[in-house]
């Protein structure tokens, strides 16, 4: 518990941050998810740059690391130039 004013407040921001975080990081994974499940070409062509851009946005305020950004990108790419 704590047990000054500034670290009660402390606490409050890092709950209310992490709900925020949470729900940031669930939507990218089901719309990865949702790329790596599609079959049909175009569709996932035009699914990528949107996907790109969450996960660059993610990076940039910290909910994800870059590099896991990076990571997934990369897959994502092989996945899409994979699909006939």
């Amino acid at each position: 518990m704590p047990n000054h004013k500034s670290a009660e407040k402390r606490v409050r921001q890092s709950q209310k941050r992490k709900l925020h975080n949470k729900y940031y990081a669930k939507s990218m994974r089901t719309a990865v998810k949702k790329l790596r499940n599609t079959t049909d070409k175009e569709q996932a062509r035009e699914q990528l740059p949107r996907v790109f851009a969450m996960l660059d946005k993610l990076a940039k305020k910290n909910i994800i690391h870059k590099n896991k950004a990076s990571n997934l990108k990369s897959k994502l790419t092989k996945h899409v130039n994979s699909l006939s």
